[in-house]
């Protein structure tokens, strides 16, 4: 079964809560504070794999959780952090972000790694706000929460070469003739209803071809399965138009043909039709077949194509048109850029700066305030701690929050949301606290 779109859940770890302990030694009795940090929670990591070809196995499963880090602990023992989850998936997987189709990233190295959700910072133990006035502190933050996201992937087979052709003109045979795959065949269109992968050897040299199931006129527009097998020819350096020399059931002319097929590739991205393209009359055991191949020899010889006559079922013509590949391909592989990827992605995602700070009016008539380095300093605050909350209203105010807040309106006794805490706002202009 062949998966190319599937859509995921993923949620990275916790990170784990700080300690707030006192040094306990003999003859020392009131020792200062020790308390460890908790430990960072995993990431969820995608990873490309040559050895893997779909992406069937998030077809069954779809939530994807990495573990939490570990809670510090008393004589400054920090937690240990969560093991990242590594997911593998095919090389050539792009990644966005389902919600808001960010571009997220396009895993085409074996091996490539991609950090797709961070695990939550773990909490500082209590050792770590002792001041000059603040000798004892009684408080250590809590472990920030790991980060989630539905994700889509979808994945581009990486061929150096695809063969590309309306349906029943021979591509499966031709797969099969010049590798090791071995597709469905059989002599009735649409046998092929997934992108088959073979690798040739030619020589010392070797590439990887892609059967793509049969076009139809009006592919490009989503006619039949268009888009799902068209994606698959984006990353192809070279296209191999299969052509049936002998006209098949319907008497189809191969001249015809061509340009229906060419038709779809410039539709679908105006580059594809600029691609080399190596044009591969197939079926010439057939009657008529050599007419066909002199017509469409002459048209290629004119349009500046490489032409070759072939026989799939006798293998005629089988070894030239696989050396010419060969080359074509190495040639390409020569003049790629060193250390880039031949196509290089669409989008480029930017997260949102850590200290920006929005502040909106509710839906309450109250105020929210959002912001990555406000929200997740409310996060990992233990709100049952006084201390731990009277330290996070001097941070808050340090940050601006009141500032703004004061500028957007607010006045004393108005409810603020941050995440998923809410205060009382009261103002402290001039004795440098923060409201709560």
């Amino acid at each position: 079964m062949f998966i190319d779109e599937v859509k995921i859940y993923v949620r990275a770890g916790d990170g784990g809560a700080g300690c707030a302990s006192f040094r306990r030694e003999a003859h020392v009795p009131k020792g200062g504070p020790d308390g460890g940090d908790g430990g960072r929670g995993g990431h969820v990591i995608l990873e490309a794999d040559s050895a893997l070809s779909t992406l069937i196995d998030y077809h069954y499963k779809r939530h994807f959780k990495a573990v939490r880090g570990t809670h510090g602990k008393g004589s400054q023992r920090d937690g240990a952090n969560g093991p990242d989850l590594v997911l593998k998936v095919p090389r050539g997987t792009i990644v966005r972000d389902a919600e808001t189709g960010a571009f997220l990233g396009d895993l085409t190295r074996d091996g490539q790694q991609l950090i797709v959700v961070r695990g939550g910072g773990g909490g500082r133990g209590n050792r770590h706000f002792t001041t000059s006035t603040r000798r004892a502190p009684t408080f250590a933050e809590l472990g920030e929460p790991g980060e989630e996201a539905w994700l889509e992937l979808e994945l581009k087979l990486l061929a150096d070469a695809a063969l590309v052709g309306l349906p029943s003109v021979g591509k499966s045979s031709l797969i099969a003739r010049m590798s090791a795959a071995r597709p469905k065949i059989a002599d009735y269109p649409f046998t092929t209803l997934v992108p088959n992968l073979g690798v040739v050897t030619s020589g010392e040299r070797s590439f990887v071809v892609a059967d793509v199931p049969g076009l139809i006129e009006g592919a490009s527009e989503g006619a039949g399965l268009g888009h799902a097998f068209l994606r698959h020819i984006e990353r192809t350096a070279l296209i191999l138009h299969v052509l049936d020399l002998s006209g098949g059931y319907e008497g189809r002319d191969p001249l015809e043909d061509l340009a229906v097929i060419d038709g779809e590739l410039a539709a679908h991205a105006e580059d594809l039709s600029e691609r080399p393209q190596i044009v591969v009359g197939n079926k010439m055991d057939a009657e008529g077949a050599a007419g066909n191949a002199g017509r469409v020899a002459a048209w290629c010889e004119e349009a500046g194509r490489p032409f070759f006559a072939v026989s799939a079922v006798t293998g005629e013509g089988i070894p030239q048109l696989i050396r010419a590949v060969g080359e074509a391909v190495y040639e390409i592989r020569q003049n790629a850029p060193a250390d880039e990827p031949l196509y290089e992605a669409e989008y480029v995602h930017v997260p949102r700066a850590d200290r920006e700070i929005l502040v909106t009016r509710a839906m309450d008539g109250g105020w929210d305030v959002s912001g990555a380095g406000v929200e997740r300093a409310v996060i990992i605050t233990d709100m049952q701690n006084e201390e731990a909350v009277a330290y996070l209203q001097r941070r808050l105010s340090k940050m601006g929050v009141e500032e703004r807040l004061r500028k957007a309106g607010a006045v004393d006794g108005d409810t603020v949301h941050i995440g998923p805490v809410s205060f009382e706002f009261e103002s402290h202009e001039g004795d440098g606290r923060a409201g709560g």
